[in-house]
């Protein structure tokens, strides 16, 4: 059935970005939350845009959602991988790695909009775990509340990307990319600005 293949693809595209987050993601937080960092991945993104807009252009037709299987889905999981680069956007990880591994612009978007799902609830998880001896029993009816509205804030605004980005391409996006990762090594290299 389609629907439970969608299901199976979905926790197997899941899986590379939940082991490498429980494995690395501190390290991440360590050396890579930086100034330089995120804007060399904003400026390296943004060329990478451009050049699958490119080449998507000249392809035929590709894979429907309904037709993928659990190697493309691990394909797609594996580009998630990426977005714990700060910088990188984790539905534009996932969408642009669908494109290059030969999904439709529809398909690479829809799946990004189902991976979100299990994504978002199991970072949220993680953060709560490594922060539990933070929490009290006083906070925790405020923490919950702003957990919920978080979680469907993003779903919201991850199901609007996608509604956006399957009818229209991602040129604009890697040039804003380009643009504002050199603003940030400008102003950065120059002491300008303390990020």
């Amino acid at each position: 059935p389609v629907q439970q293949r969608l299901v199976v693809n979905t926790l197997v595209a899941f899986l590379p970005a939940a082991v490498v987050g429980v494995l690395v993601s501190d390290l991440l937080k360590t050396y890579l939350f930086n100034p330089l960092t995120v804007a060399t991945a904003l400026v390296i993104g943004g060329l990478i845009i451009l050049y699958v807009e490119h080449r998507h252009e000249k392809l035929g037709i590709e894979p429907r959602v309904k037709e993928m299987d659990w190697k493309d889905a691990l394909k797609v999981g594996v580009a998630q991988c990426l977005a714990m680069i700060p910088g990188t956007s984790r539905s534009g990880a996932t969408i642009i790695g669908g494109l290059i591994f030969g999904l439709s612009r529809k398909a690479a978007t829809e799946f990004s909009f189902f991976l979100a799902i299990p994504t978002i609830f199991g970072a949220t998880v993680w953060d709560l775990w490594q922060a539990r001896e933070q929490l009290v029993a006083a906070n925790l009816p405020g923490l919950a509340v702003g957990t919920v509205v978080s979680f469907f804030s993003a779903l919201v605004v991850v199901h609007w990307l996608i509604r956006f980005v399957s009818r229209h391409d991602f040129r604009g996006f890697g040039w804003y990319r380009i643009i504002f990762g050199g603003v940030i090594l400008l102003t950065w290299a120059t002491g300008l600005v303390s990020w």
